[in-house]
């Protein structure tokens, strides 16, 4: 992975590109089967994963997203972090697509593709107030975004997502169906369950990322930090990815498996979703005079969905064999295969950019 933070910086990507990385799409696709396949034909394993948890978060999808998200946001140079917050037109770009656009998408397709399935639809709405705090990190770091950026816009989001979430369900489930004259839903959610999230998926690696690299720097200077010890610990985020992929899927291959026909209907609306709010925030970045690096991060970060959260709103309040649940754990089986072919998309993509100051430089 962190070789292929380097291909834009070179015309001869495949040749600097390890294994490893050439082959990642090989090694997600074989994370989702493996994770699909022992939930599937193992029996027990995913009540089993299920229960090991921490005041209801589980443990095994923590690790892996500390592990995954730890790398990357070691790499950030939190110095830098005021040329992102000053800069104006991503920032209120980003809280347009997420807060506005981003919702009122899935509120519209959820209702086109699944007018006669309300649980799944339900599911799909929830997904759609869940905004992406987690593997947005590694798709952004993959596609060679800027990293600074996207840990300004993910803390935003985390933000917005603590004050809005439960507000924006209830206008979307309650409010704006009444008023439409369609069929509403309530939804129970504490905003303390949402906070904790944040506080466990962003707050706990982004601390010891910041640390690090602050301890880092003052004990052997940047060159050291960013030449040896960045490439040392590169790789782990994508074994915490690949990891987090097989516990996921593990813990729902029954559910996934058992239900190919509803998985198919639940899957249209959101690669459709996937593919709009990607390439309309990608062209909006150029359209506003973003670089190639904050496009595509502006892209990713509206792309991606927070489905922890998802999930864990939707079994806490329907339950966890609901078609809301099972429309939140569809999400992931879309959204991983479809954001990593959209990171390949996003590097041929550069060629529309005119080569900025934060592509010349050298990043590990």
């Amino acid at each position: 992975m962190s070789e292929l933070a380097e291909a834009p910086r070179t015309d001869a990507v495949g040749a600097k590109l390890s294994t490893l990385d050439r082959l990642l799409p090989v090694w997600i696709g074989a994370a989702m089967l493996l994770g699909l396949l022992a939930g599937r034909w193992i029996p027990g394993l995913g009540p089993a994963l299920d229960s090991v948890q921490v005041d209801g978060i589980s443990l095994p999808i923590a690790v892996g997203l500390l592990v995954m998200m730890y790398p990357v946001l070691a790499k950030v140079r939190y110095d830098r972090l005021d040329t992102v917050t000053g800069d104006k037109r991503l920032m209120a770009s980003s809280i347009l697509l997420n807060w506005v656009l981003g919702p009122a998408l899935m509120f519209a397709l959820a209702w086109v593709f699944l007018p006669d399935l309300p649980e799944y639809r339900t599911g799909l709405i929830i997904v759609g107030l869940a905004r992406c705090i987690a593997m947005v990190i590694i798709w952004n770091d993959l596609a060679c975004g800027d990293r600074e950026a996207a840990a300004v816009l993910v803390a935003l989001n985390s933000v917005f997502q603590v004050i809005a979430f439960a507000a924006l369900g209830w206008f979307y489930l309650s409010v704006l169906p009444g008023w439409l004259g369609l069929p509403v839903t309530g939804l129970e959610v504490s905003a303390w369950e949402i906070a904790k999230n944040v506080l466990i998926f962003l707050g706990i690696p982004l601390l010891a990322g910041y640390l690090t690299r602050r301890l880092g720097e003052r004990a052997k200077g940047r060159e050291w930090y960013e030449s040896r010890f960045l490439p040392r610990i590169g790789p782990v985020a994508l074994y915490g990815l690949l990891f987090t992929i097989v516990i996921l899927f593990a813990l729902q291959g029954e559910a996934i498996t058992s239900n190919p026909l509803d998985v198919a209907r639940i899957a249209l609306p959101l690669l459709a979703y996937f593919a709009l709010m990607w390439a309309g925030s990608f062209a909006l970045g150029k359209a506003i005079g973003l670089n190639y690096e904050r496009s595509a991060t502006l892209a990713f970060t509206a792309a991606g969905n927070n489905f922890e959260l998802a999930i864990a709103v939707a079994i806490a309040t329907f339950g966890v064999t609901s078609g809301q649940a099972l429309a939140g754990v569809v999400g992931p089986l879309i959204e991983v295969p479809v954001l990593v072919a959209l990171v390949y998309v996003s590097l041929a993509a550069r060629r529309w950019f005119a080569p900025s100051a934060a592509s010349a430089e050298s990043r590990t």
